[in-house]
């Protein structure tokens, strides 16, 4: 075949990413070692929930490449969710300046830059860090994803979801870690041994390891990451007043002490929106784009069990207008299930200096399709900032394999001050809901015949200093919000009260995110949940709870979904 000349190249790239719908502007190609900025590359807005791919070298620019994609994301209306290893993400709380150097290379590739501000809400496992705090009940989080966090076998594993249907049948609500702790305990007490045996496969040596494991996790301080409020991951869905999409960034300031539990609970967030989350065809644009950074921590060591959950939630959440993109160094750290599953490849430079680096440059390069680029070489000289994209089109077929000069963010390029950050939480409307940790009736109290209600606990720094509710957020903005939500987005009929007859007269503030779901006993979404909300409404808050507790004896099983989560519909 004959070689093509370097116009002939440039018109491939042209023709190949000349896109009708709304794009996300990737940069420019660099096609036979020179910059073509009439050579743009770009991406399908309504092709990102096909998922993807970033990788490269560390210090290649990935975090930067994530940076820019979250900005024009936003931009565009659609919310965006990052999980911050290192702090660099909360730049886009902060507009940039400009300066000669940046002004050079926006020129270069035609990009028209002027800083710019995002919607940011910062969030934080537990507390720890300076966010929102973030908690999960024990009994949402499911079996599956907790053994991945003990680091259980295989035969643990079955155990452990012995113990969760265990707990379901008997209405004992696994709120945080003392719950479980004390359901273990009462099954291999002599009390609850009629119990144990009936449960067939759950002996009492592998009873007690499970226990031994769960005490260590609460001696490494991970009891908070467990309990209640429990984190609404619709509050992921938002968008700000002005339309754009509100950018949640999740702090992860001692990510190197506790990977497997990073990861694990950026599966349940995905989980529970699976799980929630209708059915929506093709978009113009996803719901929410979800960024997945270091994604090797979530497949290392993974039981078979937790890598088929994995695939099929990648697989299937496509079409509920979620996008995943991974980030990770190198394709290898994906397993071939789930890679064949992300249409869209951002690959920065890799290095070859070990016969290792080498291996996975050739599987790499064999992934890209046929190209006018000598891939190995292309991957191994690209400077930082430049990166070999492919995409899918709005065809669905692949774009042609550009080198591209990627396009600079308009937010800074590393963290905002730790001031901004923390004005922006004291201001949040989600801080009144989850800074403060409760603890209401559980397994705990029920095993141990108590029925008093402890008072709420103090969680340290996100929890101190709560503000009270701005005066423009009403509650019927509240409401507001909740029931776009639910109608919008979610696809149900909401519960919440309609709209008043006569017009507003307060002036609009930020958009606050729908009201906690009550969790005092694990939902199910059942006729008997639905009674209970009806008895409730109708008799006052007072004897709700009393509504709600007729349905539970009158009982009700947990659904529970792919990775052994429960099923938790919203009233």
């Amino acid at each position: 075949m004959a070689k093509k000349t370097t116009a002939e190249k440039v018109a491939t790239i042209q023709q190949g990413y000349t896109l009708e719908g709304a794009t996300i502007e990737l940069g420019a190609a660099i096609i036979d070692g020179e910059l073509h900025k009439d050579a743009q590359v770009r991406l399908p807005l309504a092709m990102m929930n096909r998922h993807g791919l970033v990788a490269g070298a560390t210090g290649t620019g990935k975090t930067v490449t994530l940076h820019m994609m979250a900005e024009q994301l936003s931009a565009a209306g659609v919310p965006v969710f990052l999980a911050d290893i290192k702090g660099d993400l909360s730049g886009l709380a902060t507009a940039a300046t400009g300066s000669g150097k940046l002004s050079a290379r926006t020129d270069s590739i035609g990009q028209v830059w002027a800083g710019r501000t995002f919607p940011v809400e910062f969030l934080a496992l537990g507390g720890d860090g300076n966010g929102i705090p973030v908690r999960a009940t024990v009994t949402s989080f499911g079996p599956i994803l907790l053994s991945r966090v003990m680091e259980l076998n295989d035969t643990q594993e079955s155990s452990l979801q012995l113990v969760f249907h265990f707990a379901d049948k008997k209405n004992l609500e696994l709120i945080d870690l003392k719950d479980l702790r004390s359901v273990i305990q009462f099954l291999t007490s002599a009390e609850g041994k009629d119990e144990l045996e009936e449960l067939g496969g759950l002996s009492k040596a592998t009873a007690g390891v499970i226990l031994r494991e769960l005490v260590n996790l609460e001696a490494q301080g991970l009891e908070k990451f467990f309990g209640e409020p429990e984190f609404d991951t619709a509050e992921l869905l938002r968008t700000a007043p002005d339309g754009r999409g509100v950018v949640t960034c999740l702090e992860l300031p001692t990510l190197q002490t506790k990977p497997m539990l990073f990861s694990t609970f950026l599966m349940w967030l995905l989980a529970d929106l699976f799980e929630d989350l209708p059915e929506a065809g093709d978009l113009d644009k996803p719901k929410l784009v979800f960024f997945l950074d270091e994604a090797h921590l979530l497949f290392s060591d993974a039981s078979k069990a937790f890598l088929d959950a994995i695939t099929t939630t990648v697989r299937l959440i496509r079409s509920k207008g979620v996008g995943i993109f991974f980030v990770t160094q190198t394709p290898k750290d994906v397993p071939a299930a789930v890679l064949g599953q992300l249409a869209n490849r951002i690959q920065h430079a890799l290095r070859a200096f070990t016969p290792e680096d080498a291996k996975a440059l050739k599987a790499t390069v064999s992934t890209f399709p046929v190209s006018d680029y000598d891939l190995e070489e292309t991957l191994t000289s690209a400077g930082i900032g430049e990166a070999v994209i492919t995409v899918m089109n709005e065809k669905g077929a692949p774009t042609p394999v550009a080198l591209t000069r990627l396009r600079a963010p308009e937010s800074v390029m590393g963290p905002s001050t730790d001031e901004l950050v923390k004005s922006t939480v004291a201001a949040s409307a989600l801080l009144t809901k989850y800074g403060t940790a409760v603890d209401n009736i559980s397994a705990y109290e029920k095993l141990r015949g108590e029925t008093a209600i402890a008072p709420p606990v103090d969680t340290g720094p996100a929890a101190q200093g709560q503000p009270p509710v701005p005066e423009s957020t009403s509650q019927a903005d509240v409401d507001a919000e909740a029931r776009r939500i639910e109608e919008e987005i979610l696809g149900r009929p909401s519960s919440r009260p309609a709209p008043p007859s006569f017009p507003e007269t307060s002036s609009p503030g930020q958009r606050p995110a729908p009201e906690p779901r009550e969790r005092s006993i694990p939902a199910g979404g059942t006729m008997m949940d639905d009674l209970a909300g009806a008895l409730g409404g109708a008799l006052g808050g007072g004897l709700k709870s009393m509504a709600r507790s007729m349905g539970t004896q009158l009982g009700r099983e947990l659904l529970r979904g792919v990775f052994g989560t429960s099923s938790r519909r919203r009233r």
